[in-house]
């Protein structure tokens, strides 16, 4: 026998070796995904440093300035009160928090206006229309000549590096297939409404100005993600589509969604392809000041594996459940307003799905600082099961007045929204916004909405994020190299051991 020749159960244990310590460590550093944040906490943290910031030069201002126009919303008290802000469109991609911070969207790219709502040829789009912007390959800030109606005929299959800004106009998507971001990255979808969203499909799209594909059938979601990274929706307005409001599957990470309304539909938004797709485990998406408005039924959200940060919003309706899940997510539920049904049997907020007790018992679902109103009632598990549940059940009437103010103009800006409650102001007009409620004397804002535990924040830098440390996967696969170079014939599987890494 040659020595260098592998004997073949020699080769499958040290392949099998390979596997094994590639999955611990990928695991151990949490860099599953492009984009997946290798510490969840400290973006967690990053949110309630900037949300405490916020409210805190909102309270100082207002001792001297009764008229001024912040509102303790971080997003929007980064460019609503610049008059200038339609000159300078693109500090909105500055803005965003969460796990979809840093998100560039179209910034750094050419202004392109959109002129023209008609969608008459998905193959071959015209120039001028929404659907041609969207399918370049350069980066482009996307805005509108004025209010439209667009009517899809098709998807709109969206290309990376894009923002579309409907602030200045009123902007109405519908029809059929609505927005696709599919293997996309750097996509920012801001101030639009979005309804009415029909499956269509078995066509020919285009997806770049150099390719045109044949389609299968959508689903009829408002926002369908798949396989894709650093995605920001901010105050857009979804309801009665077929399918999801919003969908992100296949691997999709570094997801933000923020300021947006949400009525009149049953399943709202699913994040997670199935139980058993194992890229989800990287999912991070941050769920922060939305209104969850009217006649909705269930999902907001339905999570499948990796972690979802759930963060001041307003659950003002649901007929079945608020936060549902499968598969051991990670659901961090913090400063929310959870009002429940009427209906006795629907008071729960979470919904573990198709799972028994046994199996979700050591699942990481934690609730602090949540609001609950009429009977509402969030079921805790894992790392969740602490004081922070008898905490949570208690009314603070400050945490419902900055829950009232931190969601007061969520939806499309100065548009019309389907609420009794709130009102809206044309972005950027420094209109003024009723006081906050709550005395100004309290030192951790953000820890007074979430039932304390945060550190009080009224100035400095919030805190960095740990560094991504290789060292220790760049030496075991050193190591795996080795181990398999010597015991291969003529780097046969030494090959293989590279592609999978």
């Amino acid at each position: 026998m040659h020595p260098h020749t592998c004997i073949i159960p020699k080769c499958f244990f040290f392949l099998f070796l390979f596997l094994c310590v590639s999955s611990i460590t990928i695991s151990a550093l949490n860099l599953t995904l492009p984009h997946q944040h290798p510490d969840p906490e400290s973006v967690v943290q990053d949110v309630k440093w900037r949300v405490n910031a916020s409210i805190s030069r909102r309270q100082t201002l207002s001792i001297v300035d009764k008229e001024q126009c912040l509102t303790g919303n971080p997003i929007d008290d980064c460019w609503r009160c610049d008059p200038n802000w339609a000159a300078n469109r693109q500090k909105l991609a500055d803005c965003v928090i969460g796990f979809a911070r840093g998100t560039l969207g179209g910034k750094g790219g050419q202004i392109y206006v959109v002129t023209d709502s008609s969608d008459s040829n998905p193959a071959n789009p015209t120039p001028g229309t929404l659907r041609h912007a969207v399918i370049q390959e350069e980066p482009l800030w996307i805005v509108f000549s004025g209010n439209m109606l667009i009517k899809l005929k098709h998807e709109l299959i969206i290309n990376s590096y894009k923002t579309i800004d409907g602030r200045g106009a009123n902007v109405d998507i519908t029809g059929n297939g609505c927005l696709t971001l599919q293997y996309v990255s750097h996509v920012i979808i801001h101030n639009i409404h979005i309804h009415h969203c029909k499956p269509s499909g078995n066509t020919l799209i285009a997806s770049s100005p150099t390719h045109v594909g044949f389609r299968g059938k959508s689903d009829g979601d408002g926002i369908s993600i798949s396989g894709s990274q650093k995605i920001w929706i901010d105050h857009c307005s979804l309801s009665y589509c077929t399918d999801g409001l919003i969908d992100a599957i296949l691997g999709s990470t570094a997801i933000t969604i923020s300021n947006s309304y949400f009525s009149h539909h049953n399943e709202v938004m699913l994040l997670g392809h199935n139980d058993k797709y194992p890229l989800d485990v990287g999912m991070q998406v941050t769920i922060a000041f939305n209104h969850f408005g009217e006649a909705l039924v269930q999902r907001m959200p339905r999570c499948r594996h990796g972690y979802i940060h759930v963060v001041n919003n307003d659950f003002t309706a649901w007929q079945m459940y608020a936060i549902g899940g499968s598969a051991n997510p990670t659901v961090n539920s913090q400063g929310n307003r959870y009002t429940a049904p009427p209906n006795d049997d629907a008071k729960e907020v979470t919904k573990r799905v198709d799972t028994n007790e046994g199996e979700w018992a050591d699942w990481n679902w934690r609730t602090e600082g949540d609001v609950m109103v009429n009977g509402a009632f969030f079921v805790p598990s894992g790392s969740g099961m602490s004081t922070q549940y008898a905490m949570a059940t208690s009314i603070d009437p400050k945490s419902g007045g900055l829950i009232d103010q931190l969601t007061i103009n969520v939806g499309v800006i100065g548009g019309p929204r389907e609420s009794s409650t709130g009102f809206s102001y044309p972005g950027g007009t420094g209109g003024t916004t009723n006081s906050i409620a709550g005395s100004g004397n309290d030192g951790d804002y953000f820890g007074m909405i979430f039932g304390g535990g945060g550190s009080s924040s009224s100035g400095g830098a919030p805190p960095p994020p740990p560094p991504i440390s290789s060292t220790i996967s760049i030496f075991l696969s050193f190591i795996i190299i080795l181990i398999l170079y010597t015991t291969t014939n003529h780097g046969a599987l030494l090959s293989l051991q590279l592609l999978l890494l």
